[in-house]
């Protein structure tokens, strides 16, 4: 093992090792004393940067630099109360701010103020000026006064005590007063010089700490996380000063009151609190409405948590800040299910459908009102519609033809209660649909056709899941598309007619959409809305689609909903519901019925029907049997009014039946054995005659044939 050793000479003059033949300028190593200094100092900086980047160093550093600023802040806050004190600048900028909020009356008055201080001011100075020889005067004046009241004190205690020597006793007395006082002041000067400065600094500290005068990150973690915290309009000004506009930050430097005069009363609103702000001039409310989101972390709140709309008032916001987390709690349950009394009227009544977010009751109402309700898929549109029409089933009045274009049993409790129940989403349920909207076009007509004055019971279409018919391929004998969105497609057209006309008779279309698009929500459809409603939606275009354009521009967001965590709740345009003045829509959070309880409210719906049988496609009306459907339309009744029958008979095949009256119905039935006679003084059609002419009608077709 030695003999493989190779020796090493170090060179006196480099500090070098070399191999043996190898010249000094060649180097094989180098010296160890010449690797440690290299060492030491990666070794060093590595420390150092070790120490400034831990959490102690900078939980230190942040100390120092809080209570530094700290003094320096109470510095400056105590130098401006003393010149404000001393100056006019308080009333100065007092002006300014009310000029910068455009109140003349209150500048002018503030200017009035300055007028008057400094004119007060004034006769100090001048007071100021005779004040030394006043003092003189003074001076002379007290100090005579006092060596003759002590001579004449002394003169009064050498009488009393027959001594001349007390007559000097008490201005005596009063020297040796002085000389104690003056050898009290001497040992106290020097701590009082010494303990004084560090008072005053700790006094200044006191006023910087009582006013937080340090920024956010040198404050300690517990006091900079501050989230929930209850909304105050120091808060509020200060987030209004962070939100990133340079006038706005201007404005509120240079008011008196530090902004105090841009906020109005704050005042709870439900689970939250609402402000009125009045900006600035040079500041618009669309640059503070565009903020929404640095607003909120501002006041330590989600993006969800704030809402910014447009009261009357001018150049003002309308801030209603939640408190922290109240929005994910859920509301409580609809009065639907809580109350087995509760009846619907379609013309005065309200739905109880949810509350706002002042945690007041939202009650929207639907008369004559066409209606429209979008937004993402699985954020519970087909709830909240269905839940107004669990609502107005409670109106017997009301008749409904449906067609549930996903098909999945979310309308099933409705089997027994509509005239017309589709469901499913292939392209014949929308055929079905499409030819159900052509029946209510039919109907509609009808309706206006008859003679003025005739009142109709309300009918309502509902079309769950419209994109489906708008975007169906099919093509009719007639080469017509149902789907599409131009002036060929049947579901189109139908659907334009009735927003036409349809609410002067009663006859209304409530459609459910998802994901907005022109192609499956053509505009003229969704602009014929009267009822506009959006849940979570994923784009602005597409809030603007839903609610349109005022809606939005007025600060209607629904693109800002969480999709997910907010379902349920809505932005509602329309005038159906109360909504705050200035405002164009408004935020309600809608009570959810689930499936089984929607079922025991459509039984109680039923029960105050009779005879209803729902047809689950639409006839066609160039084959149908008039016995047959008038027997079917009888349903379990013994015997139904002749007018309650024609009624039934249109919405059981509005094309068909539509236009009927009386006579049609009585030439029918005449000569069969069944045809209408009187009971209690009115027509009545029985349905046991009308089975046994049926049974014994021999089998060779519909009666229409062998018309």
């Amino acid at each position: 093992m030695t003999d493989n050793v190779v020796p090493l000479f170090k060179d006196p003059t480099t500090g070098t090792y070399t191999l043996p033949g190898d010249t000094p300028d060649t180097p094989a190593a180098a010296a160890p004393d010449a690797v440690r200094p290299v060492r030491r100092w990666k070794h060093t900086a590595r420390g150092l940067r070790a120490a400034v980047t831990s959490e102690r160093t900078r939980t230190a550093a942040r100390l120092v630099a809080r209570h530094g600023l700290y003094v320096i802040g109470g510095t400056r806050i105590t130098a401006k109360r003393a010149w404000d004190g001393r100056t006019g600048s308080r009333y100065e900028r007092m002006i300014r701010a009310a000029e910068a909020a455009g109140n003349f009356e209150e500048a002018k008055e503030w200017e009035d103020r300055l007028t008057r201080f400094r004119a007060a001011r004034h006769h100090r100075r001048m007071d100021l000026l005779k004040a030394p020889q006043d003092a003189v005067k003074s001076a002379g004046y007290g100090t005579g006064l006092t060596v003759g009241g002590l001579l004449v004190l002394g003169i009064v205690l050498a009488i009393a005590n027959k001594d001349a020597s007390w007559i000097l006793a008490p201005i005596n007395a009063v020297i040796d007063a002085i000389g104690a006082i003056v050898y009290v002041a001497t040992i106290v000067w020097g701590p009082a010089i010494t303990i004084g400065p560090w008072l005053a600094l700790l006094a200044l500290w006191g006023v910087g700490r009582q006013r937080q005068t340090a920024p956010q990150w040198a404050l300690p973690a517990q006091q900079r996380d501050d989230s929930g915290a209850p909304i105050t309009p120091s808060i509020v000004v200060t987030a209004l000063r962070d939100l990133g506009i340079a006038p706005m930050r201007k404005a509120i430097k240079e008011m008196g009151d530090a902004g105090a005069a841009m906020l109005g009363p704050i005042r709870i609103a439900g689970c939250g609190v609402e402000v009125d702000v009045t900006l600035p001039s040079g500041v618009s409310t669309k640059e503070v409405q565009g903020r929404r989101r640095k607003l909120a972390e501002n006041l330590a709140r989600h993006e969800h948590e704030v809402f910014i709309t447009l009261p009357t008032a001018a150049r003002t916001v309308r801030l209603w800040i939640a408190d922290s987390g109240a929005l994910d709690e859920p509301i409580g349950p609809s009065p639907l299910t809580t109350d087995d009394t509760l009846k619907a009227d379609y013309k005065s009544g309200r739905a109880p459908w949810g509350q706002d977010l002042r945690g007041d009751a939202a009650l929207i109402s639907l008369y004559q009102r066409m209606l429209l309700i979008t937004g993402l898929s699985n954020q519970g549109k087909t709830a909240a519609l269905r839940a107004l029409a669990l609502w107005l089933a409670l109106d017997r009045t009301v008749e409904f033809w449906i067609a549930d274009l996903k098909g999945v049993g979310d309308w099933d409790m409705f089997d027994g209660l509509a005239t017309t129940l589709i469901q499913g989403p292939t392209d014949e349920h929308v055929i079905d649909a499409t030819e159900m909207l052509e029946a209510g076009v039919a109907e509609m007509e009808r309706r206006i056709q008859a003679p003025p004055g005739t009142t109709f019971p309300p009918l309502i279409l509902v079309v769950d899941e419209a994109q489906v018919a708008f975007m169906c391929p099919a093509v009719g004998d007639d080469k017509r598309p149902y789907g599409g969105f131009k002036a060929t497609s049947r579901y189109f057209m139908a659907a334009r007619k009735i927003h036409n006309q349809g609410r002067a008779v009663n006859v209304l279309l409530w459609e459910g959409t998802q994901d907005p698009t022109d192609q499956n929500l053509p505009k003229l459809v969704r602009e014929g809305a009267h009822t506009r409603i959006s849940l979570a939606l994923g784009t602005e275009s597409q809030a603007r689609m839903a609610l349109g354009d005022k809606a939005v521009n007025g600060g209607a967001a629904p693109h800002l909903l969480r999709q997910g965590l907010d379902k349920g709740t809505v932005v509602v345009a329309s005038d159906g519901i109360t909504i705050p003045a200035g405002q164009a829509s408004i935020t309600v959070r809608t009570h959810y019925i689930d499936t089984d309880t929607a079922s025991i409210i459509a039984d109680r719906a039923k029960a105050l029907r009779s005879g209803v049988i729902t047809t689950h496609t639409v006839a066609d009306p160039d084959e149908h049997d008039p016995l047959a459907d008038i027997l079917t339309v009888l349903g379990t009744d013994t015997r139904v009014l002749t007018q309650e029958v024609l009624k039934r008979l249109a919405a059981l095949n509005g094309k068909a039946y539509g236009r009927w009256s009386f006579i049609d119905l009585k030439r029918v039935l005449d000569g069969t054995g069944a045809e209408p006679y009187k009971s209690e003084g009115r027509m009545v059609i029985g349905r046991d005659r009308l089975a046994r002419v049926l049974a014994n009608r021999p089998d060779t077709g519909s009666a229409s044939a062998a018309e």
